[in-house]
């Protein structure tokens, strides 16, 4: 069976929130059998930064739907954008 590896980008509320705070409780809603990789601040605009992270887990576990679903229900997300998926 072979591993998704997907890339993510997080977008804040506002400029206000803080990256580190906000990326520790995603952490903590991320679905079991999905694996956290790299992760970074990109600047976007007007002093607001996003955070991309990438995210593997197997195949069988379907597609990102329930990992967008429960870091969208995280207090200070904005939004969550694939950026990109592909099979390892």
């Amino acid at each position: 069976m072979a591993r998704v590896v997907m890339t993510l980008r997080i977008m804040p509320e506002d400029i206000e929130v803080n990256l580190d705070d906000l990326l520790e409780r995603i952490k903590s809603v991320i679905p079991e059998g999905t694996d956290l990789g790299a992760t970074e601040t990109q600047p976007v605009a007007f002093g607001l930064k996003a955070l991309r992270m990438n995210l593997a887990r197997d195949e069988s576990l379907g597609g990102t739907d329930d990992i967008e679903e429960a870091i969208s229900a995280v207090e200070g997300v904005s939004q969550v954008e694939v950026e990109r998926v592909s099979r390892m």
